[in-house]
């Protein structure tokens, strides 16, 4: 998987994205990082200027165009294709693990983050494929957003997590909430940890992180369930859950 952002602040994205999982990705090759700086991009006239004054008057500045257009134009060249490109912006569809699973098809994958007002709509027009959100609130520009995006598809990409299962066992793999993790000491603050996980029979523990998966989603994410597969028993397990909240 390689990335391309296109940034007015690359190194931004470069000291967020080398560093922890990411960072080991990258070093290891298993991702790549090219981050395009559209102020490289400006007309030699205005010197490293991208934006101006949006037509119909108002508040702020909007990127031009034509800077976009060449950063993108310039991973096209580098590429040998037109890459799938993703502008984050909170207008757009809301990011999810299935989107990261889509993304993470993709060999080349370019991230426009916007800044001021906005990027002049005709070359979103052009150039973009994919209008993503990551949640309903403003950012001052699109270079964390991007992050979370990348951070997100990297996990889904062969060889970047240690043990290639945390990719499927953690919250949304498997379209449900993540059960409660718990390590050593056994006992602590007076807590102890569930028995059940002190037992080592492997199929209870599954049965209990199922059933607990289960239980969190229905209380804190009802909406996931909608579309969850569940078995005759799973139905009935929440049912009486839902049915006595005041035990749960």
């Amino acid at each position: 998987m390689r990335f391309h952002v296109l940034t007015l602040f690359p190194e931004m994205i470069e000291n967020g994205m080398n560093t922890s999982i990411t960072g080991r990705a990258i070093a290891g090759g298993k991702i790549s990082l090219d981050c395009v700086n559209i102020r490289d991009h400006a007309p030699e006239r205005r010197k490293g200027r991208v934006d101006d004054y949006p037509y119909g008057g108002g508040a702020g500045m909007v990127i031009e165009a034509q800077p976009v257009m060449s950063a993108y134009e310039s991973v096209c060249a580098r590429t040998g294709s037109r890459p799938r490109c993703v502008y984050m912006t909170p207008q757009g569809k809301t990011f999810s693990q299935e989107l990261a699973r889509t993304f993470a098809k993709e060999e080349d994958l370019v991230l426009l983050c916007g800044h001021y007002e906005g990027i002049d709509e005709r070359v979103i027009e052009k150039i973009v494929t994919d209008e993503v959100s990551i949640g309903d609130y403003v950012l001052t520009g699109g270079e964390l957003a991007a992050m979370v995006v990348m951070d997100a598809v990297s996990r889904m990409v062969p060889g970047v997590l240690t043990n290639d299962l945390s990719g499927a066992e953690e919250s949304f793999g498997n379209g449900l909430l993540e059960y409660p993790q718990y390590t050593r000491p056994e006992v602590w603050e007076g807590m102890a940890v569930p028995e059940i996980l002190l037992s080592g029979h492997h199929g209870n523990v599954e049965k209990w992180r199922r059933m607990q998966s289960l239980k969190r989603t229905a209380l804190r994410r009802p909406d996931l369930l909608e579309s969850a597969q569940l078995t005759g028993e799973e139905r009935k397990f929440l049912k009486d859950l839902l049915a006595k909240p005041e035990e749960t």
